[in-house]
């Protein structure tokens, strides 16, 4: 009889092993805890950064990393995530992310 080699458990991957929620970061399109994410959200068609998670709409999240940053206006991530008809300018979410880049 031929024995199978034991299945990895789900319980194995790296996302289980978050705690809490878990968002999608647009940029680079890696999974993180939501904690470690800044979210985003579109306010009268202006991309506006919401770190207390409160406001209200769809929201997008990205890592705190200019690379993520960029990656997500290259691949017009913002408007898609968003459902945004026009594209966005992401000068708010890097000018916020270049501040608390300076700060450490």
């Amino acid at each position: 009889m031929k024995r199978r080699a034991p299945r990895a458990a789900a319980l194995d991957s790296e996302t289980a092993r978050l705690e809490g929620p878990v968002r999608t970061c647009v940029g680079c399109r890696a999974r993180a805890a939501k904690s470690a994410l800044l979210r985003v959200v579109v306010a009268d068609g202006v991309l506006v950064v919401d770190p207390s998670g409160r406001l209200p709409g769809r929201g997008a999240s990205v890592h705190l990393d200019p690379d993520c940053v960029d990656l997500a206006e290259r691949r017009k991530a913002f408007a898609r995530a968003l459902r945004s008809a026009g594209p966005l300018d992401a000068a708010p979410v890097r000018d916020h992310v270049a501040g608390l880049s300076t700060t450490f």
